[in-house]
């Protein structure tokens, strides 16, 4: 017989085995079938937000929940954790408490301007609008708790709500910010290539995105000159599966050749690069740019050369070729750059360089004082292989005088 103290028990007591898909199932259905409603007093709603609070303790933040959400507890699961983020952020007066980064995050994920819910609490507002079934609401809702119980200590980049001050005045961008206005266009390019269904509209936007990217690095470079970054900074790339390390090795080619470092939480899909700013920005666009080519590549890579025995197999070694041509490429344009600025200017640059690289790998060192360091031993299929260094070869990278320096 399910009552009130066994429900208040497993949320609270018992929630970290509701992760796994199965016990999760089992839970809701046992749950629907006993008529238990959901969240009638609101006690799913108030342990959801708890589980939540103590996830920002550990280091999370919104972009890095609604990633684990789809990792791990299914798509299905995001509106709600969205809902439970905006309903946080609105309690906390977030926008105007927390960090510049959080609150970006919250208004991408389209949680930063929540009202109170007309329709009682945030999962009964979610379930209604989701139209989920009582077994469907209960297993999404009881996995989510689950994962969220579950998420492991990392390394902790921005202030959590328990530090935040009392509420500011924000002054907003500066004015005339060219750069989040081509960063935004990029953007919005990439989700357009991401989102199309026809081959060639993705290669148009992708090319074009790739153009402004590249307008924007120089733009950096320009302002920035040859000296060291102003300040280092830290920023969180999710990668998604299939093939999450494959393409952490295509991340890791790119953030190289930009004197990135890249700190990655195997398990998570979650990888943090640390670097100047503007170098940050090139990482990031650059990376998601090459991911769609790398995409289109695998696709006529498969058409041209049939049916493989291990098609998985062949997948993730072009990911790795196409990951380890690309960085040679990417090398030899930041070489050639190097060389190119520094007879312009007849200036030694390298003291400038080792500078830079100091700087980034002081702040890696105090960020993560426990990394360790390790390569993919494992063996690839070498058609695949050979295929993706082929794909890499017809990569746009940008001109021949790569920014990306």
């Amino acid at each position: 017989m399910i009552d009130d103290a066994w429900l208040a028990d497993l949320l609270r007591h018992r929630a970290s085995a509701l992760a796994d898909a199965g016990i999760a199932t089992e839970t809701a259905a046992a749950l629907a079938a006993q008529g238990v409603v959901l969240d009638a007093d609101g006690l799913v709603t108030r342990t959801l937000l708890d589980a939540l609070d103590a996830t920002w303790e550990r280091g999370w933040q919104p972009a890095d929940v609604a990633h684990v959400a789809r990792r791990t507890a299914t798509a299905g699961s995001v509106p709600l954790a969205v809902a439970l983020i905006a309903e946080h952020a609105r309690r906390t007066s977030a926008v105007d408490r927390a960090p510049e980064t959080w609150v970006d995050q919250l208004r991408e994920l389209g949680a930063a301007e929540a009202e109170p819910s007309g329709h009682g609490t945030v999962v009964t507002a979610w379930q209604r609008s989701e139209r989920r079934s009582p077994a469907e609401a209960w297993r999404i809702a009881l996995q989510l708790l689950g994962t969220l119980r579950g998420t492991a200590r990392i390394e902790l980049l921005v202030p959590p709500p328990s530090r935040w001050g009392a509420a500011r005045v924000r002054t907003g961008r500066p004015a005339g910010g060219g750069d989040d206005r081509a960063l935004r266009v990029i953007r919005g390019l990439l989700a357009k290539a991401e989102s199309t269904a026809f081959a060639e509209e993705a290669e148009a936007l992708t090319a074009k995105a790739q153009e402004l990217m590249t307008r924007h690095a120089v733009d950096a470079a320009v302002l920035q000159g040859a000296a060291p970054p102003a300040d280092v900074g830290t920023r969180r790339v999710h990668v998604a599966d299939p093939y999450v390390r494959a393409k952490v090795q295509l991340l890791g080619a790119v953030a190289e050749a930009n004197d990135v470092r890249l700190v990655w939480y195997q398990g998570l899909g979650i990888a943090t690069v640390v670097g100047g700013r503007a170098d940050l920005d090139a990482v990031e666009l650059l990376f998601t740019s090459l991911l769609l080519q790398v995409a289109q590549g695998l696709a006529a890579a498969e058409r041209h050369t049939g049916r493989h025995s291990s098609p998985r197999a062949f997948r993730r070694a072009f990911l790795l070729g196409y990951a380890h041509r690309i960085g040679e490429r990417l090398q030899d344009a930041r070489r050639r750059a190097t060389a190119e600025a520094a007879a312009e200017r007849e200036l030694d640059l390298l003291p400038v360089l080792r500078s830079r690289r100091e700087a980034v790998d002081a702040a890696v060192a105090e960020l993560f004082p426990r990394l360790r360091t390790s390569r993919s031993r494992a063996s690839v299929d070498a058609g695949g292989w050979i295929a993706g260094r082929s794909a890499a070869e017809r990569a746009d990278v940008g001109p021949r005088r790569s920014p990306l320096t």
